[in-house]
């Protein structure tokens, strides 16, 4: 019996040599394609019958809602406070590095209203005197932008959502969320498909003298359909436990992933200050989110009363001169044209702000002091989000491709 089974190895000896490199090559394979099923494609591919769709979309981009919403709930529960980091914002720094293009803007205002409703008068102010009031409309301008500021310091809530923006962004970009994911676990996904190589390889060693001893046509693509599944189950377990650091016969063992915490930290927070919590960002939210009907108001009540202040004593003259109808439309206008400048304008300050708030830094603080079961929550959500479905394809594929091998190696 052994002496047949050395001659039966020796007459198709690289036939057996190839099981455990097949093995590998099938745990390898495995779990690239299941890497590349939690990111691609971007959008459905299949077809549906009666109503019930069959076909793919990564796992990231089909449940970007709910991945999005995990990102940030983390994001705003420990790592960044909209009222803190709105706090680190001089006001007055801001209208300081506005001034220039606000004090453009507030010339081009002033004579465009003023043409608007009142030409003959406007044309008839001596030229010191227009340069007065443009003067005067200059000097104001910033100010109001601070003091506008101010008060957003007072009730960052009132007027900023950081939820909606950041998830409104992500789910904009999908391909943004793809790639937080992918930044934050690349060296684990590096590792998630090297050991699918080298758990088969292991496997298909088993495999090899189960084959050589038995010759069972089933155990192939048994073997196969095993070293798809337990290879991506014991690489996840892997990945992220233990979560603390356990020792066993000297060594010490943490989860993958758990472990380049610091590591992490850095690059999470560099692709999110650079991409996600920008200032410009922030401004677009605020003039153009949920709540951005709060900040016109807060606009409007700002520029009437620096218009009212303007005018001071003569303003009974001027609503005489112009009409109250006219004055109260003059205003309205002011408003509206500061509204519309104001978003370009406050470009001009994305600079100095990305620098005061410090978002960078403030993440990578934060996320080097996260408990592991916080920092597991930074990645895991896209393994776990139909992890099953990763594991059974690894199967599925490993089965077929034994299926294969056994037709070879029977003919």
């Amino acid at each position: 019996m052994i002496a047949e089974i050395i001659a039966d190895f020796q007459a198709n000896m690289w036939l057996y040599i190839s099981i455990p490199f097949v093995s590998g090559i099938i745990g390898y394979v495995t779990k690239v394609v299941a890497i590349q099923m939690m990111f691609l494609p971007m959008d459905f591919i299949g077809f549906k019958i009666f109503g019930i769709p069959i076909g793919w979309q990564g796992i990231v981009p089909r449940k970007a809602e709910k991945m999005a919403t995990i990102s940030v709930d983390l994001m705003t529960s420990r790592l960044i406070n909209a009222n803190e980091v709105f706090a680190r914002l001089d006001p007055q720094r801001i209208a300081k590095e506005i001034e220039g293009p606000m004090t453009a803007a507030a010339e081009e205002i002033t004579r465009s209203v003023a043409q608007q409703y009142q030409p003959g008068l406007w044309e008839m102010l001596p030229d010191f005197a227009r340069q007065k009031i443009i003067k005067k409309m200059q000097t104001e301008a910033p100010q109001v932008v601070a003091n506008i500021m101010s008060e957003i310091q007072g009730d960052v809530e009132k007027y900023f959502d950081i939820k909606h923006m950041v998830i409104s962004n992500l789910l904009k970009d999908r391909k943004m969320l793809n790639e937080i994911f992918q930044k934050v676990g690349k060296q684990e996904f590096r590792f998630f498909s090297n050991a699918g190589f080298w758990f088969g390889l292991s496997i298909g060693v088993i495999q090899m003298i189960c084959w050589l001893l038995f010759k069972q046509p089933w155990m192939l693509p048994a073997f196969g359909g095993f070293v798809g599944f337990f290879s991506d189950w014991a690489a996840l377990q892997m990945m992220f436990r233990p979560l603390e650091p356990k020792k066993i016969m000297g060594f010490t063992f943490q989860g993958l992933f758990i472990k380049r915490q610091h590591e992490v930290a850095r690059d999470y927070a560099a692709l999110i200050s650079k991409q996600l919590l920008t200032p410009s960002n922030m401004m677009e939210e605020l003039f153009r989110g949920p709540l951005s009907d709060r900040i016109m108001e807060l606009i409007h009540r700002n520029v009437r009363e620096m218009i009212d202040a303007q005018t001071g004593s003569i303003r009974p003259l001027v609503v005489y001169a112009v009409g109250s109808q006219k004055y109260i439309e003059m205003k309205a206008m002011v408003t509206q044209k500061i509204l519309e400048k104001l978003p370009e304008t406050m470009k001009h300050m994305e600079s100095y702000a990305e620098d005061a708030m410090d978002i960078r830094n403030t993440l990578v603080d934060r996320m080097q002091k996260l408990t592991p079961s916080e920092f597991e929550g930074m990645l895991r959500p896209a393994f776990k989000e139909d992890e099953w479905a990763l594991i059974a394809v690894g199967a599925i594929l490993g089965f077929i491709v034994g299926e294969l091998q056994i037709q070879f190696m029977i003919h």
